[in-house]
């Protein structure tokens, strides 16, 4: 099996309605005082397949939780929602997918700028959430809808402040939709070897996002959406996610365009290993293969630790086997029918070939110095040496094409820029263009967050904020000042311009144009945004020769 790098996983401000209706779910939302919430069954409601769901106004929008799109028995597919008599209240958010208890808690400081909002766990999780600046009046708003990160085992639509659609919404006059699904062990177990009524169970988490994206072309109408225009936009595993579904073929036709944030997913498990995880989790329950019915009543907190027991058990046999990994166990399975074939390898999905993508990384990603204190004010002969660890007698190679890319560079860069996911996302690209299809615009990320004495620097997630316009909204993230949302203005136009037309030129970015390998045009994102050319064409090169491998 050959080695290929896998990372981990404006528009003018929205206008106001002219004339306030007296329907149901027809009055204006910008009637209200900014801020001012109304929440009435006269105020917002809109119809769905399953029935009549009543949301809030707040300033000009109208804003949903716990939507349900779908529900589903465990390890089954997921089905339409039951039907319900009368309105529904939907102002609060819905259950979360059960999951581990986050790590980041641990760390005052991580706690502090992420901000985490866990929920309340259950697997009734199905769920979507939506703001709009306009219902059932006939308007066609391009729609976003946002996979959330954490690999396929953890996070939520709503665990980030920066994942609220209200900023995004209002600024781009575009209806914005997160989500929840099933993860880990619930969303990605593997049980088809034990027969066709678990032939899916490896990909139940996959199938849900398809369900919700299929529920988001026959209902977002309703909510002011145009189900014709739908762009996909997630990080980290959201963006494998996103890459994984442009190779699915059942969302095949139900979003139009792409966006992957730090998480080019090139491949993903091969049926070999997930099927070897899921009879491992059989045996580490102590039932017999005709007892694995019996799974769908252990208790998750029971039936996880027997997944992340088997997971390792199956990951260091696959070692032994020559597989070197960077995520392993819990995602989507290539089983030759839901998942024909690996994502982007040998080569990008023919289905998605006029979907135009945005692709993209931050510089640091998981920067040492900001989950290691020593290498905040590391000397440049130290970072050299550890460097030498990892590059051997390249060394000097990797630095001189460093040096060359990033002439600026302060001793710490030498550790902290990333090479795990932007030769993935470079990779992505390149394949994607030589579809000759549907351009891909790339972007790098680069602006240092001041909070705590600039110990974040660019990290993994610290874009999203900018995305959603949400600075402010996650300060503890940004610091919440004036570069940062002047920043945040460009960045969430051009995500605005890309969903609305496919191209995210925008005002007060320089000129944005499409990727090729020739000239490798990435837009980077800082104080000064600028259109980089193959800057680190040779860098990248070096790293290759040192690659995290896939499955």
């Amino acid at each position: 099996m050959k080695p290929v790098i896998l990372p981990i996983f404006v528009w003018a401000a929205a206008a106001l309605c002219s004339s306030c209706g007296s329907a149901a779910g027809t009055g204006c939302a910008g009637a209200n005082a900014a801020g001012e919430i109304v929440a009435t069954t006269q105020t917002a409601v809109a119809r769905t397949e399953s029935g009549d769901v009543a949301g809030y106004a707040q300033g000009n929008l109208y804003i949903f939780k716990g939507v349900p799109y779908a529900k589903a028995e465990r390890f089954m597919l997921p089905q339409a929602p039951d039907k319900w008599e009368g309105v529904r209240s939907s102002r609060a958010f819905g259950p979360t997918c059960p999951q581990a208890v986050r790590g980041g808690w641990q760390s005052d400081e991580h706690a502090f700028a992420f901000d985490w909002d866990d929920g309340h766990p259950g697997e009734d999780c199905l769920r979507a959430n939506i703001w709009t600046p306009g219902l059932n009046d006939g308007r066609k708003r391009p729609v976003m809808v946002w996979l959330h990160g954490g690999g396929y085992a953890a996070g939520s639509g709503q665990e980030l402040p920066s994942y609220d659609g209200a900023n995004l919404a209002r600024k781009g006059d575009v209806v914005v939709v997160t989500l929840n699904h099933r993860l880990n062990v619930l969303g990605f177990l593997d049980l088809s070897a034990f027969g066709e009524k678990y032939a899916s169970s490896g990909n139940a988490g996959l199938l849900d996002l398809v369900a919700a994206l299929r529920w988001v072309n026959n209902n977002i109408a309703a909510f002011g959406g145009d189900p014709d225009n739908v762009t996909i936009f997630g990080q980290s595993g959201g963006g494998g996610k996103v890459s994984t579904l442009l190779a699915t073929p059942a969302a095949a036709g139900l979003f139009h365009k792409a966006i992957v944030q730090s998480g080019s997913m090139l491949r993903t498990m091969e049926q070999k290993y997930s099927r070897r995880i899921g009879a491992a989790v059989v045996e580490e329950l102590g039932l017999r293969p005709s007892q694995v019915d019996r799974l769908q009543t252990v208790p998750h907190a029971e039936l996880l630790a027997a997944g992340e027991r088997a997971v390792a058990r199956v990951k260091a046999e696959a070692e032994k086997e020559g597989i070197s990994t960077f995520i392993f166990g819990w995602a989507p399975t290539v089983d030759g029918d839901v998942l024909p074939a690996q994502p982007f390898d040998p080569e990008a999905p023919a289905q998605s070939k006029e979907i135009p993508m945005m692709i993209g990384t931050t510089l640091h990603e998981f920067t040492m110095s900001t989950y290691v204190p020593f290498f905040r004010t590391i000397k440049e002969e130290q970072a050299v040496e550890f460097l030498r660890k990892k590059y051997g007698d390249r060394t000097d190679e990797f630095l001189a094409a460093f040096r060359k890319a990033y002439p600026e560079y302060q001793p710490k860069d030498l550790v902290d820029v990333d090479f795990v996911f932007r030769p993935g996302a470079v990779e992505q690209a390149q394949l994607k263009v030589a579809q000759q299809g549907a351009p891909v615009y790339m972007y790098l990320f680069a602006w240092e967050s001041p909070v705590m004495d600039g110990m974040l620097r660019s990290t993994h997630c610290m874009e999203i904020p900018f995305v959603f316009d949400n600075t402010v909204r996650h300060a503890s993230m940004t610091g919440g000042g004036r570069e940062a949302q002047a920043l945040a203005d460009r960045m969430s136009g051009a995500w605005l311009n890309f969903a609305r037309t496919g191209n995210p030129n925008a005002e007060g970015l320089p000129a944005w144009e499409a990727y090729t390998p020739d000239l490798g045009a990435t837009m980077y994102f800082d104080n000064d945004c600028r259109v980089l050319h193959n800057h680190d064409k040779e860098l990248l090169e070096v790293v290759r020769s040192f690659p995290t491998r896939g499955f």
